[in-house]
C-alpha cells in the first residue's frame, strides 16, 4: 500500500503530461483540418458560383503546383500524361514499332529505325515514307496520330504501306509491335585505337547493363583510356548513378551520401564491386546541362582525383527526390534530401530567387583554361573541401571543371538553320538521291568515311538556296563564321543516316572543341590519379 502512495505522484505526472501531449497533438490535427476545411470550402465556393464554368481537375492542379511553388524548384506535379512519358524514360522502355520519325511536308518520314526494334527487323530504312497505316492514307497527320497509331501493345501488329525514294516504289510492311529500349548509352565507339568514348544521356533503369556493355566491347576492341561524355546529361536514379562511378572507383571508397530532415532517408553509397576499369586514364565531359546523377559520378571523380573533369561549371542540382503516384496516373516528386559529394560538397545551387534559378545558369560567364587547382575560384566565398589529393575544391554550386573550355557560341543563322530542320531536310533530299551510291562507297567503314567524304563547296551553296527557299534568311556574317561547323554538322547527318548514332557523334567529334581537349589531357589525367609509369 505504501508503495503504492510512494508511485502515485509519478503516475500523476505521466497522466498529466500524456494528457498535455494529447492536447497538443489534437490541437496540431485540429489546425491540419482547419486548413484543409478551409480549402475544401474554397473550392466549393469556385465550383458553385465562379461567374465562368470551371475545370474541376485543372483547379486542384493548379491549386498543388501554387502549393509546389514555393518549395525548391523541384519538387514538382506531374500530369497523368507527363507521368507516362516520363516514366518510359526513366524505365528505358516502351512499346510500339521502334522507329524515330519526323514529318516533313505532310510526310511522315523515317529518321532511323531503331537499333534491334520490329521495323529494323522487317527491312524499314531511314528515309522511307509512311503513307499508309492499316490501309488509311497518313499523309498530312500530325504527331500526336501518328504516335497513337504506331505505338500499341506488345505482340499487336500493324501494316504499314511505305513510299521508298530509292527505288521509287511502295512496299508493305506487316510489323509486330514489341518492347523498345530507350538507350540511355547514346554512342560508344573508339575515337582511334586506344582512346574510347561513350556518350551517357540519361540514368534509366538500364543504365547500369548498357554501360556494362559499351565498357565490355570497347575493352576488347583494344580500349585503353575513356572520355566518359555527361554533356546534357539531366541525371536519373541515384543508384544508378552510384552504379556507374563504382566502375571506376575502388576499395570501398564513397560515391555519395544524402541528408534530409527525416532520417530514414539519409544513405550512403559506396564502391562495392571490383571493375577492370578502376585504372585506365579517365577524362568526364561537362557543361551546363550535366545535372543530378551526372554531377554525382563527376563529382566522386573528382574527389577521389580519380580523372579530370573538362567543360562547363555543371547545373547545380543535389536534390533527392522521392515519387508518389495516385491512382489517376498522375504523381508529385519532393524533395526528400540533399546528396553530397565524398569530400562534403553540396552541389545544389542557391533556389532563393527562383524566377532567375535556370536563367542563371545560361548566363554564366566563365574564365577559359587550365584550373586544376581551382585557383579560378581562390576569392570565392563558397566553402572549401579538399579531393584525396589534396586539391582545393569548391560546394555549393555543381561542379567547376578542372579544364574551363566553353562549347564555341554559334551565329543567330545557324540557330536559324536548326530551328527550322534544315540540316535534316536537306540531307534527306540529298540521300534521296545519292544515298544508294554514298553507301556502296563506304559499305561500313564508318572510319573511311569521316576521313574521305567531304560536302563539297557546291553543295555548301545548294544548302544555302535550300535554306532560302524555307525562309532562313541568308546571312553572310553568321555564314563566314560557321562555314565549318555547317559543314561538319550537314557531314553528320549524313554519317547518322548511314551509321546511326556513332556515325553522327564520331562525326562531330573531330570540331568538338572540349573533347579535343580532353584529348591532349590524358597526361594530367594519368598524372592526378596516380597511373603515371
Amino acid at each position: 500500500m505504501k508503495n503504492i502512495w510512494k508511485q502515485l505522484p509519478i503516475f500523476l505526472l505521466v497522466l498529466v503530461i500524456g494528457v498535455y501531449l494529447g492536447i497538443r497533438f489534437s490541437n496540431s490535427l485540429s489546425k491540419e483540418r482547419r486548413q484543409l476545411n478551409k480549402f475544401e470550402k474554397i473550392f466549393g465556393y469556385t465550383e458553385d458560383y465562379y461567374v465562368d464554368s470551371v475545370k474541376s481537375k485543372k483547379l486542384v492542379e493548379d491549386a498543388i503546383r501554387g502549393m509546389f511553388s514555393e518549395l525548391d524548384p523541384h519538387t514538382v506535379y506531374i500530369s497523368p500524361e507527363e507521368e507516362k512519358t516520363s516514366e518510359e524514360e526513366f524505365r528505358g522502355n516502351f512499346e510500339g514499332i521502334g522507329v524515330e520519325f519526323q514529318i516533313i511536308n505532310d510526310s511522315i518520314t523515317v529518321v532511323s529505325p531503331i537499333t534491334g526494334g520490329p521495323s529494323e527487323s522487317v527491312g524499314i530504312i531511314s528515309g522511307d515514307r509512311i503513307v499508309k497505316i492499316d490501309g488509311t492514307n497518313c499523309v498530312g497527320w500530325k504527331n500526336e496520330q501518328v504516335m497513337k497509331r504506331l505505338r500499341g501493345n506488345k505482340g499487336t501488329g500493324v501494316d504499314l504501306t511505305i513510299f521508298r525514294p530509292s527505288s521509287r516504289s511502295l512496299i508493305n510492311f506487316h510489323v509486330v509491335r514489341d518492347k523498345i529500349n530507350l538507350y540511355s548509352v547514346d554512342a560508344s565507339l573508339l575515337y582511334d585505337n586506344e582512346t574510347g568514348y561513350i556518350n551517357l544521356t540519361r540514368f534509366s533503369e538500364t543504365t547500369t547493363d548498357e554501360m556494362t556493355a559499351a565498357l565490355k566491347d570497347l575493352s576488347a576492341r583494344g580500349m585503353k583510356r575513356l572520355v566518359l561524355d555527361l554533356r546534357n546529361d539531366p541525371g536519373g536514379y541515384l543508384a544508378q548513378a552510384s552504379n556507374i562511378a563504382d566502375m571506376f572507383l575502388d576499395n570501398n571508397k564513397m560515391i555519395v551520401y544524402t541528408k534530409g530532415r527525416i532520417k530514414d532517408f539519409d544513405e550512403e553509397f559506396h564502391a562495392s564491386k571490383a571493375y577492370p576499369y578502376e585504372k585506365i586514364p579517365l577524362i568526364v565531359l561537362v557543361n551546363r546541362g550535366t545535372a543530378s546523377a551526372s554531377e554525382i559520378v563527376s563529382g566522386a571523380i573528382q574527389d577521389w582525383d580519380r580523372g579530370l573533369i573538362v567543360g562547363e561549371t555543371t547545373f547545380g542540382k543535389g536534390l533527392v527526390q522521392r515519387p508518389f503516384e495516385f491512382s489517376d496516373g498522375s504523381a508529385v516528386r519532393i524533395t526528400i534530401a540533399r546528396y553530397y559529394t565524398p569530400s562534403g560538397r553540396e552541389i545544389q545551387r542557391s533556389y532563393k530567387d527562383k524566377k532567375k534559378y535556370f536563367e542563371e545558369v545560361m548566363d554564366r560567364q566563365e574564365l577559359q583554361g587550365e584550373n586544376v587547382d581551382h585557383k579560378t575560384e581562390k576569392d570565392s566565398t563558397k566553402p572549401k573541401f579538399k579531393t584525396a589529393g589534396g586539391r582545393i575544391v569548391y560546394g555549393g554550386g555543381g561542379i567547376t571543371p578542372d579544364y574551363f573550355v566553353e562549347n564555341r557560341k554559334v551565329s543567330n543563322y545557324s540557330v536559324e538553320l536548326r530551328k527550322n530542320n534544315v540540316y535534316y531536310q536537306f540531307v534527306r533530299k540529298l540521300m534521296d538521291k545519292n544515298g544508294a551510291q554514298i553507301k556502296s562507297k563506304y559499305q561500313n567503314n564508318l572510319q573511311k568515311f569521316v576521313k574521305e567524304f567531304q560536302i563539297s563547296d557546291e553543295q555548301m551553296q545548294s544548302f544555302i538556296k535550300f535554306a532560302e527557299s524555307l525562309k532562313v534568311k541568308y546571312d553572310q556574317k553568321g555564314y563566314s563564321a560557321d562555314k565549318e561547323e555547317i559543314r561538319a554538322r550537314l557531314k553528320a547527318f549524313v554519317a547518322r543516316d548511314m551509321f546511326k548514332n556513332n556515325g553522327w557523334y564520331l562525326t562531330l567529334l573531330q570540331l568538338d572543341p572540349q573533347f579535343q581537349k580532353a584529348m591532349s589531357l590524358f597526361g594530367e589525367a594519368s598524372r592526378i590519379a596516380g597511373l603515371s609509369k
